[in-house]
Parts: structure tokens; C-alpha cells; sequence
């Protein structure tokens, strides 16, 4: 009796073995090269960006270069060349992707939100912001809002958010700590939007005012008499300008050197700007209205490129990836996600959700995550026609390398990913 028991006693556990396990730190560089040397152009520019040994392995070897020349036809290339071609194919491939690249659609349960370095920022309509990770939309961070007060604009960056609540400015250190700055009354009207650039943040205001504040003193520098309407929409440049839009359609112009608006860009009328975006790269700005038309202005010379009539009703929200000058993204209350090149206002592309092939999946944070396939819409489709559910209003959007993300009427997001193959570059 005994022996049967201790023959159905489990069988002890196996030792480790002492010897360390094969781990791609264990290559050594020649065999890491052979690897690497089988890789099309795109995966090995993919691969340079994994760690500093890679990258280092690929540049000393001179892998990119070879591969590149020798798809181009070129003899040689310089390092600082080769970097800009470099971005040169990764904007093609952003673009092709967009226009044409099969489209996946993951969809979950969040508020309004903006997207930097892999990383979700959502919190407008919520009483909690939380910070995601696009990898397996894992939930990494969570900032209550002090008071219970309405979230209205936000951005972030590397250390810390930025947000607007009421007549305040918050900031949270991705530490967890949090400072607010105290309103002083008569001179913090109430906020509509607001955006940044260290060290100053600058809020869009009822009385037609941009307030700046600065970030480490905590106090009002400056008081700009923009508009004589609501201030509706902002955008900053890195050299110092203010670029604004009203509720009664004019954009205005600043420095944060003036106390107040410098140039004007669009004559005042019914329709009013409801989102505004600025290219550094090619100094144009780009405008959204209530009643679905899309502008365009350059800085340089203060003059209008184009005006097309994109939808229907209000474009809520348009952006481009950083570096960028070739697309533009575009979403607005007939929830047509649109595609419009940068220098003519052609629209490219029109996508919307395809429900009909829906799998799903769980997570703890986010709960189910729904994912779909997209379309893109043919020119003389009737838009009317397709139903609802379907599209949705894009009431905010963020672009970032081949994946565009929006969200819609405050209740959830969806994450558009954009597949092209290398071959056709």
C-alpha cells in the first residue's frame, strides 16, 4: 500500500540547470550582422531603433546605407544625408499607409485624447486622466482631477501633464505629485482651451484673451487681447507665436512679446473655428470650422492657399504626424475619418468602421477591447447611407506614425492602424 501511494506521488521538481540561457545579448556582432543583413530596408531601419547596440551593429556595419543605395541607385551617401533620406522614406511610407494601407481598428471604453511616443493621454468628461500604452492598451499611470472639477483641455510630455480645469492650470509630475495654480480673481476668465511651450502655458479664454502663464513662477505674464469673441482654439510655434481662433471665424496672430494680435489670417464671419493646427516643418497653419470647411494659410506670407468644404458639419479636430508635410488628418461630426494632402487640400481618403467582421478581447482597465477592419469610402459614396453606428462623430484625434488615434463623443477611442507593404516603396 505504501509503495502505491508513493508511486502516485508527483515526480520532484527538475533542477535549473546551471547553464545560462541563449539570449540575443549572448550573439556576437558578426552573427547579429548575418541577421540583419537578410532584413528588407524598412524592418532594418525598425531594428536600428530597438537599443544602442543595434543601431551602433547596423551604422558601423553600414548596413542601411548598402541597402538603400543599392535600391535607389545610388553610389554612396553621407551619414547626415542618409538620415534625411531616411525620414524621407519613413513620411512616404506614413503617407502611402494612409492613403492606400489596410486598415485595423481596435476600439475600447475612454475619453478624449492626445498621443505622443507610443502613449495615450485620456481624461476630457472623466473625473480621473489616465496615461496608456499602445502595447496590449495597458493602462501605465492614472492622475485624479483636485475636487472633482471638469477636466476641459490637457497635453503632456516626457515629465509632466498639463491641464486646464475651470479657471486653473494643473500640472502633474509623472511622478505623481501635483501643483495647482491659484486663480486670482479678475484676472483668470474661464478657460475653453489651452496648450503649452515650456515654460509657458497658454489658455484660450470666454472674453476673447489669451492669458500666458508661466509654469515655474506661477503667475500671469501676459494678458493678449486676441478677439472680441470666445477663443475657441490655439497653437503655438516654437518661435514664440500665438496663432487663435474665434467662434465667430477669425484667426489672429501673436507674440509672446506683444500684448496683443499682430496679423489676422481670416476675416471675421458666421462661421466660427473650432480646431487649429500648425506645420513648423513647411509654416502653415491649418483650420477646422463649424461648418466643415478645412483652410489653409501660409505664415510666410500671410496669404490663403486653399478652402475646401470636407463635410457636412463641424470638423472638430485635424492634425499631421511631427515632420510631416504631405498629410492631414480630419475628423468632425459625421464621423468620417478623411485624409487630405497638406499643399492642395485634396481629399485623399475617406475611412470609416466596417462593424460587421467584430472580435474581441479583455483587459482589466479598459474592459473589452473590440476589434474591427475599415474601409475606405469611394468618392461618389453617399454618406448619408451608411449608418451611424458606423461613424460615429470624431470629436478629437491624434496622428501618430501610421496609426491615427480618435475618440467619439466622449464615450470611447479607437485606435486606426494603417498596414502598407514595404515592396511598393
Amino acid at each position: 500500500m505504501e509503495r502505491t501511494r508513493s508511486s502516485r506521488r508527483s515526480p520532484p521538481p527538475k533542477k535549473r540547470s546551471s547553464k545560462p540561457r541563449a539570449t540575443i545579448e549572448s550573439l556576437n556582432g558578426d552573427i547579429i550582422c548575418m541577421i540583419f543583413s537578410s532584413l528588407g530596408f524598412f524592418d532594418l531601419v525598425r531594428c536600428s531603433a530597438v537599443c544602442k547596440s543595434w543601431n551602433a551593429i547596423i551604422n558601423r556595419c553600414k548596413l542601411l546605407q548598402l541597402l538603400y543605395c543599392k535600391l535607389h541607385g545610388f553610389s554612396n551617401t553621407s551619414g547626415s544625408s542618409m538620415r534625411l533620406h531616411l525620414e524621407e522614406l519613413a513620411m512616404k511610407h506614413h503617407r502611402f499607409a494612409l492613403e492606400e494601407g489596410r486598415i485595423d481598428i481596435d476600439q475600447w471604453k475612454a475619453h478624449s485624447c492626445q498621443m505622443k511616443r507610443g502613449l495615450i493621454l485620456t481624461g476630457v468628461g472623466d473625473k480621473v486622466m489616465r496615461l496608456w500604452s499602445l502595447e496590449g492598451y495597458k493602462c501605465v499611470e492614472e492622475y485624479s482631477l483636485p475636487n472633482a472639477a471638469s477636466l476641459v483641455d490637457f497635453d503632456f510630455d516626457e515629465s509632466k501633464i498639463v491641464g486646464l480645469i475651470g479657471t486653473r492650470i494643473c500640472i502633474w509630475r509623472r511622478n505623481g505629485l501635483r501643483s495647482v495654480f491659484p486663480s486670482r480673481e479678475g484676472t483668470f476668465m474661464k478657460g475653453l482651451c489651452m496648450r503649452y511651450f515650456d515654460p509657458e502655458a497658454v489658455v484660450g479664454c470666454e472674453d476673447g484673451t489669451a492669458r500666458v502663464f508661466d509654469m515655474y513662477s506661477r503667475k500671469c505674464s501676459q494678458i493678449i487681447r486676441m478677439h472680441c469673441a470666445p477663443v475657441t482654439s490655439l497653437s503655438l510655434s516654437e518661435d514664440q507665436l500665438i496663432i487663435s481662433g474665434s467662434s465667430l471665424g477669425s484667426i489672429a496672430i501673436s507674440g509672446l512679446s506683444s500684448d496683443q494680435r499682430v496679423a489676422t489670417l481670416r476675416s471675421t464671419d458666421c462661421t466660427g473655428i473650432k480646431t487649429l493646427c500648425y506645420n513648423p516643418c513647411s509654416r502653415l497653419v491649418f483650420a477646422g470650422t463649424t461648418a466643415g470647411y478645412a483652410s489653409c494659410w501660409d505664415l510666410r506670407t500671410m496669404k490663403s492657399l486653399w478652402e475646401t468644404r470636407i463635410s457636412p458639419n463641424v470638423v472638430y479636430s485635424l492634425q499631421h504626424l511631427q515632420n510631416d508635410t504631405s498629410t492631414l488628418v480630419v475628423g468632425g461630426i459625421d464621423g468620417v475619418l478623411r485624409v487630405l494632402d497638406q499643399n492642395t487640400g485634396e481629399v485623399l481618403s475617406r475611412c470609416v468602421m466596417d462593424i460587421g467582421s467584430a472580435s474581441s478581447s479583455s483587459n482589466k482597465v479598459s474592459g473589452v477591447i473590440e476589434r474591427n477592419e475599415g474601409r475606405r469610402l469611394s468618392a461618389g459614396c453617399c454618406i448619408d447611407r451608411i449608418p451611424k453606428t458606423k461613424r460615429p462623430p470624431i470629436t478629437c484625434l491624434a496622428v501618430g506614425m501610421k496609426k491615427v488615434v480618435t475618440t467619439h463623443n466622449s464615450k470611447y477611442i479607437r485606435l486606426w492602424k494603417f498596414n502598407y507593404s514595404d515592396k511598393y516603396l
